[in-house]
């Protein structure tokens, strides 16, 4: 499984988890869409960053807003038109300050981004340019060497091997033939 939900391969060493989307109400309140697994979890790493390298920007959350987002308080923004200067601000983190992964078949989405994809037999297929959850599982949309873009259930059946620190993933030739898969890797066949 893997966690955070929008990686950005642009930047290795720093980690997407969230985007100021709106002002809410008068005093300075703004409404982030949350990337991370749990939605107002991002706030415990510390700092953000406007950017990678970017100022940092500190949040106390306020409270959630609807399944992917919280209400928070920017420090040093005391009402909405300054509220609304921040809109569509990414918050970053750099990649050192995430939690060491606890489980051994549980990966962020960030390290997944840009891995070689390979077929049972090694012929190299393409790269993993995108991570996505739509509820029913963890996605890997797979660049391939022709320039077509294929969605990949991550599951054990479709994904049997998985080596971050080798750059690469192994997909199976029936995943390509089967879209329909279901689950995430943690639980799927």
């Amino acid at each position: 499984m893997a966690r955070e939900r929008r990686p950005d391969a642009s930047h290795p060493d720093w980690v997407l988890l969230g985007v100021i989307a709106a002002p809410v109400g008068i005093k300075g309140a703004v409404r982030i869409t949350s990337y991370a697994e749990n939605p107002a979890s991002f706030a415990d790493l510390g700092p953000l960053h406007d950017g990678p390298g970017g100022p940092l920007l500190r949040l106390v959350v306020e409270r959630a807003a609807g399944a992917a987002g919280v209400v928070a308080r920017v420090h040093g923004v005391e009402d909405r038109n300054a509220a609304e200067k921040l809109r569509g601000k990414r918050l970053y983190v750099p990649r050192k300050s995430l939690p060491p992964l606890e489980e051994d078949d549980t990966f962020y989405h960030h390290d997944l981004v840009g891995l070689a994809v390979r077929d049972e037999e090694g012929v190299d297929l393409g790269v993993v340019a995108h991570v996505a959850n739509y509820g029913a599982g963890d996605i890997l949309e797979v660049a391939l060497s022709d320039g077509r873009r294929v969605p990949v259930a991550f599951t054990r059946a479709f994904v049997p091997v998985v080596d971050v620190a080798g750059g690469r993933i192994v997909i199976a030739r029936a995943a390509f033939e089967d879209l329909s898969g279901e689950g995430g890797r943690e639980d799927g066949p």
